[in-house]
């Protein structure tokens, strides 16, 4: 069994039913994250499902100089503040600078590290004093096993409020892969595992043709997919799910081909909550 950890009445881990993490990819304005955190709060009201609101207010990892990044951490940070705020939901986000921390660690209940960064000893070692709980993002880099190294590291600065995000293994050029093996394996060392269903069917950029494998300057995705990968991480055992979710997907600065629709969130939710309860009867 996982350990718990509580943000808040959320409790995550140690056979509780899974939470949500969920919010569009960056930042776009504050009344566009402000309306998807109320409509994504209100189906999780509903379904009877714990919400923790998720988005970047600076995408520092984007494939092209000339992509969308976000409004910037002090903007940003405000946005996410009043959000939390007003609508009482957990936040998380994602901090890719060091200098950021101090004003992140006012606002953020989660501090993620980026996939990219989880073996950065130095980075991930200040995450781990700064934040309250930790959210590793496991680098598509990495078999399961090597986050053990990771947990060490945040474990060594005395933070043991972690949880663990799987989002798929690089599996050749432009292509991602989830093994389902890999959410019991890392459960393994402890700590809740999260699905990243969203990110797990990105097409990564760098096609030199700009086709299907990807777009080239910017990620491609298989949105079509998500619903069937996070029922079968459910089936699984996962803590939670991770779901990048917005109102018009064809038409976000980031990350757009492998989020979700908000139309199809509740559908979704209602899907794997039943998948939920009856793995937890185990």
């Amino acid at each position: 069994m996982t350990k718990e950890i509580k943000i808040k009445n959320i409790k995550i881990g140690a056979k509780n039913p899974i939470v949500l993490i969920a919010g569009p990819c960056v930042i776009e304005s504050e009344k566009h994250a402000i309306d998807h955190a109320k409509a994504i709060k209100e189906i999780c009201k509903k379904q009877e499902i714990p919400f923790i609101f998720k988005s970047s207010y600076d995408k520092a990892n984007r494939s092209s100089i000339n992509s969308y990044r976000g409004p910037g951490a002090t903007k940003g940070l405000e946005i996410l503040a009043k959000i939390k705020k007003d609508l009482r939901v957990p936040i998380v986000s994602d901090v890719h600078c060091r200098t950021e921390l101090e004003e992140a660690k006012k606002v953020l209940d989660i501090i993620q590290i980026p996939a990219f960064l989880c073996r950065q000893t130095d980075f991930v070692m200040e995450i781990a004093k700064a934040a309250k709980i930790v959210n590793i993002k496991k680098g598509q880099f990495l078999a399961p096993w090597d986050i053990k190294n990771v947990i060490e590291k945040i474990e060594s600065a005395g933070n043991r409020n972690i949880i663990i995000t799987e989002r798929g293994t690089t599996f050749g050029y432009n292509n991602l892969i989830s093994d389902m093996r890999s959410l019991q394996i890392l459960a393994r060392y402890g700590y809740p595992v999260i699905y990243d269903a969203t990110h797990s069917v990105q097409l990564p950029g760098g096609s030199p043709h700009g086709e299907a494998v990807g777009e080239g300057a910017a990620s491609g995705g298989e949105r079509q997919f998500v619903p069937g990968l996070a029922r079968a991480a459910v089936a699984m055992g996962c803590d939670g799910l991770f779901l990048e979710v917005h109102n018009d997907p064809d038409k976000a600065p980031c990350d757009g081909p492998n989020m979700i629709d908000l139309k199809m969130l509740e559908k979704l939710l209602k899907e794997v909550k039943r998948i939920d309860s009856i793995v937890r009867l185990r």
